[in-house]
């Protein structure tokens, strides 16, 4: 087993600590008190549970690197682009979604080398269901992982082809308009299209392991809100591409925000030439 697998089990044992935090502010009896930060985004005791958590169990583990979290301090760009390897975590990825109790928010652990997202885990706290992947190409390793209380299974992305009955995920609050502008556009291609409307990461899990396609993200995201399914993605086929059309990259400048970005499963497919076309139309 490889430096990097052996890391997973730990990951697991820290990811489902952090949940097991957060829902005990999930289900206790009254209001959840909620702050705004600086960027007017929301945050709990429950993101600042699961950071502790997080923060600690990562510095226990016997190979250390920095870690970047969304609750903890912000270095400077001159100190992290001297990093090769670091962590990258959102506690509590999709605050809304917790504080509007539907269940759909999860904890973010990844691990970036370079400017890749190489090392993943996505948990979910209320249904217990982890995500995991690794895509390293140095160690020639690339897998993707769906666990459950009774089952395991390696994922791998959906086929797309014109005759495909095309599902979209997006977000429920971020992106919505141009969203469907892109979709009425692209929509006459396929056989048909669906759009599933969830919250945080599971967006992009849901590609990982085939229940949908497509991810247009035409709205802001921060770097740790994607990293940790992205390597999921990764390791089941799929791929994350920037407005360019180029590969998703971390670390690789001042601001942590993300540009707009089209999370993939089949890259077999021409979705470049679609995208561009939509864009043209």
């Amino acid at each position: 087993m490889s430096e990097l697998e052996c890391l997973i089990p730990s990951l697991k044992t820290i990811a489902q600590s952090a949940g097991k935090a957060i829902l005990e502010v999930y289900h206790a009896t009254g209001k959840i008190e909620v702050e705004t930060k600086s960027d007017d985004s929301p945050v709990t005791k429950a993101d600042h549970a699961a950071h502790i958590i997080i923060e600690e169990g990562l510095k226990n583990l016997d190979i250390q690197y920095p870690i970047l979290s969304e609750e903890g301090g912000l270095p400077d760009y001159d100190t992290r682009k001297k990093w090769h390897r670091y962590w990258l975590v959102d506690p509590l990825d999709g605050t809304k979604e917790f504080i509007n109790k539907n269940g759909e928010f999860t904890v973010n652990i990844a691990l970036i080398e370079g400017s890749k997202a190489i090392l993943g885990l996505v948990y979910v706290p209320v249904t217990g269901v982890l995500y995991y992947g690794l895509d390293h190409k140095e160690d020639n390793i690339s897998f993707a992982i769906k666990e459950t209380s009774d089952s395991k299974k390696e994922l791998s992305v959906s086929k797309v082809n014109f005759d495909t009955n095309l599902v979209v995920v997006g977000s429920r609050r971020h992106g919505a308009e141009a969203l469907d502008a892109l979709l009425t556009t692209i929509e006459p291609q396929f056989a048909s299209l669906e759009l599933v409307s969830m919250g945080s990461s599971l967006k992009i899990c849901a590609i990982a392991e085939g229940s949908a396609h497509w991810y247009p993200r035409l709205a802001l995201t921060s770097e740790w809100d994607t990293a940790a399914a992205h390597a999921v993605l990764n390791g089941a086929g799929g791929s994350i591409l920037n407005e360019e059309l180029d590969t998703l990259n971390y670390n690789q400048k001042e601001s942590l925000l993300n540009p707009y970005f089209h999370a993939i499963g089949d890259q077999e497919f021409d979705w470049k030439s679609l995208i561009k076309n939509s864009k043209s139309a």
